[in-house]
């Protein structure tokens, strides 16, 4: 390239004639050069076939497409998010509920204080044919292996808590509604599809547990054991 802009260095001194044609050339070269490898990947792939970047975004997965319409309603529902200290807070000075929708064993084995539990799913305990399909089905919608929805959830949440009672719902992991350049649409968890059931149920004021009970323990919050 460099010997290219000397050669026309030189030949800027002739004639404006010799100039505009030798800047004519070099623009012809360089193009020349570049349509020479564009032909190249062309003729590399079948004629009539349009190609796309590599990068070209994949179809969202029935689980995906089902926590899309999920994330829709809690934002819509302005279900909010809040950290743990927060949600402390929450429940000594403004008499939030945290519902804790992780199984009874994990719950037992440590839980915010004054929390009720109701697991959102519970163990498959069959192994029937059906049963080892259901499983199956569950896990492609990415739930956790060997679970299934509990049917009682929204009756035993109904039980104990109004319907009015401002609320907090906690799991593991917590989950996330905020877009990430990896996850557009954020994160799932047994939480937010507690809060979506809620929400879908006539609940008013729920609030969703950012970080999830993971969070909780690692900062050390209060934390009460039934073992």
């Amino acid at each position: 390239m460099a010997a290219a802009f000397t050669s026309l260095a030189l030949h800027y001194s002739s004639s404006s004639l010799e100039h505009t044609q030798d800047q004519n050339s070099l623009w012809v070269r360089v193009r020349s050069q570049r349509s020479s490898s564009q032909r190249l990947h062309a003729q590399n792939g079948p004629k009539g076939l349009k190609i796309q970047c590599a990068a070209t975004k994949q179809a969202k997965t029935p689980a995906e497409e089902d926590w899309k319409i999920k994330r829709e309603l809690l934002l819509q529902k302005r279900v909010r998010s809040v950290d743990a200290k927060e949600a402390l807070r929450l429940q000594k000075e403004n008499n939030f509920v945290i519902l804790d929708v992780r199984p009874e064993a994990e719950f037992k084995e440590g839980h915010a204080p004054g929390a009720i539990n109701v697991q959102i799913y519970r163990l498959i305990k069959e192994w029937t044919a059906w049963d080892i399909a259901r499983r199956a089905a569950f896990a492609f919608f990415g739930i956790f292996a060997g679970t299934e929805e509990n049917p009682e959830f929204l009756k035993t949440v109904e039980s104990k808590i109004d319907k009015n009672a401002k609320i907090i719902v906690a799991c593991s992991s917590g989950g996330t509604m905020k877009p990430t350049q990896n996850l557009p649409e954020g994160q799932q968890s047994r939480s937010l599809i507690a809060a979506y059931l809620l929400v879908l149920n006539g609940y008013t004021n729920v609030f969703h547990l950012e970080g999830g009970l993971y969070t909780w323990f690692k900062e050390g919050l209060q934390t009460v054991s039934e073992e």
